[in-house]
């Protein structure tokens, strides 16, 4: 699976840091793992196990350590050995100011030292794991359209030309919020949890066949699209087979597979005179639901059930 990074660049500008290091590119410095590590231990002497390509926290009690612990000379050592391993950037929480011995073995070893303002270092560590996991996740692009619909991410997939994106259209004529029509590129940010965007390229726009590209955004207002959204329900839509086996219960979920995640997917047969988006909308609904513990299938099925046992005990 290709892996992704982001760079410190990137990290300064999405959490205000203060850099104290300017002489290096931080562009060129990467960020491949979306964790943290507060190096106590190795300022106590021991890289054993060490994480070097996670980025390095100091916070209140790394800084007291630091200033009590050691002489400047066996500081200035532990900090060549941290150094040497090329970590992506030592950042010092709660506005501390990092030792001026500090910023010049940065400068040194070509390490970003950086700064943040957040009152608590843990309030800070768990912001910048969640940013990363988000932009560090496992991805893929396909061929569909994806819609909020009621709170609900429903990604609409189907052969090309099938009408996917003349139902997005519909939906967002009906108050819902457009996230990516076309291409989607898809997040694995956990075990159960896929957020789909758009591509910055086509973000915002839809393609009508006969009529070409319409700028929803524009169109139809800012309150009408969106910029992210979990993926909760996949609708396949296909040509209608009467020979095929369609669903009319649904006592039973099928799925359809994204990275190793499952979603709740169903297949809707188009033909003339259905209407798509409605379909859409009651699945999105019904599905919502379900996650809040009412399936209207098992309702159905357990009062069939008990008019059969009564009337067998007549």
């Amino acid at each position: 699976m290709e892996e992704y990074s982001v760079t410190v660049t990137d990290l300064i500008n999405k959490m205000n840091l203060v850099n104290h290091t300017p002489d290096i590119d931080t562009d060129k410095v990467l960020i491949k793992d979306p964790n943290m590590n507060r190096p106590a231990v190795q300022l106590a002497g021991f890289f054993e196990h060490f994480d070097a390509a996670r980025i390095q926290i100091c916070g209140n009690v790394e800084y007291a350590y630091i200033a009590n612990m050691h002489t400047e000379e066996e500081n200035i050592e532990i900090f060549n050995k941290l150094f040497a391993y090329k970590i992506p950037c030592l950042i010092f929480c709660r506005g501390l100011k990092p030792y001026d011995f500090i910023i010049e073995l940065g400068n040194k070893y070509g390490v970003p030292i950086l700064t943040d303002e957040s009152e608590t270092t843990s309030e800070f560590v768990h912001e910048v794991v969640r940013w990363l996991h988000v932009e560090l996740a496992p991805r893929i692009s396909i061929h569909a359209v994806l819609v909020d619909v009621y709170g609900e991410g429903v990604l609409i997939m189907g052969d090309s030309g099938i009408g996917k994106s003349e139902a997005a259209l519909e939906l967002i004529r009906r108050g819902h919020r457009l996230v990516s029509d076309d291409v989607v590129e898809i997040k694995k940010v956990s075990d159960e949890t896929l957020v789909g965007t758009s591509p910055d390229t086509t973000r915002h726009f839809i393609e009508l066949r006969g009529i070409g590209i319409i700028d929803v955004k524009t169109m139809y207002g800012v309150e009408c699209v969106k910029q992210t959204q979990t993926i909760d329900l996949v609708i396949n839509l296909e040509d209608w087979n009467k020979e095929a086996n369609y669903d009319r219960l649904g006592l039973e979920d099928q799925y359809t597979e994204f990275l190793g995640n499952k979603v709740v997917s169903h297949s809707i047969p188009i033909r003339p005179g259905r209407n798509i988006a409605v379909i859409v909308e009651s699945a999105a609904v019904n599905h919502r639901q379900k996650k809040m513990g009412y399936n209207a299938a098992q309702e159905l099925y357990n009062r069939v059930t008990r008019n059969i046992a009564r009337n067998s005990n007549k």
